[in-house]
């Protein structure tokens, strides 16, 4: 069962996961050949691995529950 993928939208809530997709969504336009790798870089750099692990984890948890 897949999870519903967030919409792109680079205001959205820290940890909602619509500002990876927006970043994601940037990184195809641009042509990059793993956009979600692109997206997962930028926010290590600008959170830091530490905070991104926590936001990985939520979201994890947050598709298994159906959210």
């Amino acid at each position: 069962m897949a999870a519903k993928k967030a919409k792109p939208n680079p205001k959205a809530k820290l940890g909602a996961g619509g500002r990876f997709a927006a970043v994601e969504a940037a990184a195809k336009k641009s042509g990059a050949r793993n956009p979600a790798a692109v997206a997962a870089a930028v926010g290590r750099k600008k959170y830091g691995a530490a905070k991104m692990a926590k936001l990985s984890a939520k979201g994890r948890s947050d598709a298994a529950k159906g959210k």
